[in-house]
């Protein structure tokens, strides 16, 4: 047990080393990280990249978690640029903001509904409530709200300050949300039918659809759109549909945008597909499904499709060993061995195991430097927390991160090896709804 004569065997070790009085002075002025900071690894990121995409100015999410929408649109607006001819183009963020909160709302009702047998203080109706209407995603999510709702021009649905500022519109749903919980349980405890049940549903997302269009905005169905070209030309596209915009302005064919994992836990072989329970956002979307592979795979992909001037919608843990001023991530960034004594020994597959890590953010991997046999140096990486950040919103990626703390890419089935596409043709494994790789991007 903690005695004091264990403290002092403590104190006399720790003051018998006159170092960790000088590290102590350090820390207690700048903090852990800017006292372990390795100076040195500036020098290995000049963000010169050999192969770059496309891509537009750098965008600001601010205080939401949207970035897994800002990060697909952001890969989407590539192809906008050559269609539209235009020097720089932004997407609506808030327009998915919307349908997903709606679309949201009514897939965590649906599943509320789905589990009244479910103990109140089991584990599985607890999860439900924990977060019902959190900001974060992932790729197949967005997909999802894609092939529905399509996109528009930020003109067209521009931000509010509840799409910037999340935080308190987000917490007044939850509220509510959990308020509907209890009633649907309720009802149904009192013998409600299935029909009276989704009559009370219908009036709680009328709600929600109420509550969203105030803080939002009234999303449109149909729009007029002008611009100028690079050549300065004037366009009027009018009338024209979200979907349609979609669909001519971008034209990808979501269904063979394929999402690669890697999670490298022994509960998950590698060449399998896999769903989580109880993660979605659309409810009569198909339930997402993504293949693990290793990293050697998951970065060929990656590198093929930026080769071919496709960038790529990617998740990882950015909080872990990056530095949000210079925009580095970087497995030697800190010296906490020189510092602390050790630096955090984990590997990949037992920090998801123990809780240390799982996927946190989405951004857009926009170039890669390759040394003379091909293999990645540095990975560029386009951000969505506004140009004060890295490089101007850039990202300077070591490809040693990359393999410990990048989770999951999305890109076409063309660049996938065909062994590792016949995990679709395989039974789905379901995931527990708790499962680290059910995680959401979601860091402001």
């Amino acid at each position: 047990m903690i005695n004091a004569e264990l403290i002092q065997r403590f104190e006399a070790n720790y003051t018998s080393d006159p170092t960790n009085k000088a590290v102590e002075n350090a820390i207690a002025k700048v903090g852990m990280q800017d006292a372990s900071f390795n100076n040195q690894t500036l020098r290995n990121h000049p963000f010169v990249f050999s192969n770059e995409t496309k891509k537009g100015e750098i965008t600001n999410q601010k205080s939401s978690g949207r970035c897994w929408m800002f990060a697909a649109l952001n890969t989407a607006r590539v192809d906008s640029l050559t269609k539209l001819n235009v020097e720089t183009f932004e997407f609506s963020q808030n327009y998915p903001f919307f349908w997903d909160k709606l679309e949201r709302s009514n897939y965590f009702l649906n599943s509320i509904i789905e589990t009244v047998a479910e103990p109140l203080e089991g584990r599985l109706v607890q999860h439900l409530l924990f977060d019902p209407i959190s900001d974060g995603g992932q790729w197949d999510m967005f997909a999802g709200l894609l092939r529905k709702y399509g996109a528009v021009p930020k003109s067209v649905m521009p931000e509010t300050h509840h799409s910037s500022n999340s935080g308190a519109l987000n917490q007044f749903l939850t509220s509510k949300l959990r308020e509907f919980a209890k009633t649907l349980r309720d009802a149904a405890a009192a013998g409600a039918t299935a029909e009276e049940l989704e009559a009370k549903k219908e009036d709680m997302l009328y709600f929600v659809y109420n509550t969203l269009v105030k803080a939002l905005g009234m999303p449109p169905t149909a729009f007029t759109y002008e611009y100028r070209d690079r050549d300065k030309q004037y366009h009027r596209i009018e009338n024209i549909t979200p979907q349609a915009f979609f669909q001519q302005y971008v034209g990808w064919d979501l269904e063979n945008i394929v999402s690669l994992i890697n999670a490298p836990t022994q509960d998950k072989p590698y060449g399998r597909s896999y769903t989580v329970k109880y993660l979605g956002t659309v409810l009569e979307e198909k339930p997402i499904n993504y293949i693990n592979v290793p990293n050697d795979v998951l970065k060929a992909a990656a590198i093929a499709s930026i080769k071919n001037n496709d960038p790529v919608w990617f998740g990882c843990d950015v909080g872990k060993i990056s530095d949000r001023k210079s925009g580095i991530m970087d497995m030697d960034l800190y010296q906490y061995d020189l510092t602390l004594g050790q630096p955090t020994q984990l590997d990949k597959a037992a920090r998801l195991d123990y809780g240390d890590s799982l996927l946190t953010h989405a951004m857009v991997l926009v170039g890669v430097d390759l040394d003379n046999d091909g293999k990645a140096i540095n990975w560029k990486v386009e951000n969505s927390w506004g140009k004060d950040v890295g490089d101007n919103g850039i990202f300077s990626m070591s490809d040693a991160w990359f393999d410990q703390y990048t989770y999951q890419i999305a890109v076409d089935k063309k660049y996938i090896p065909q062994e590792w596409l016949k995990a679709l043709e395989q039974p789905v494994i379901e995931l527990e709804p708790w499962d680290p790789m059910g995680a959401l991007a979601n860091v402001q």
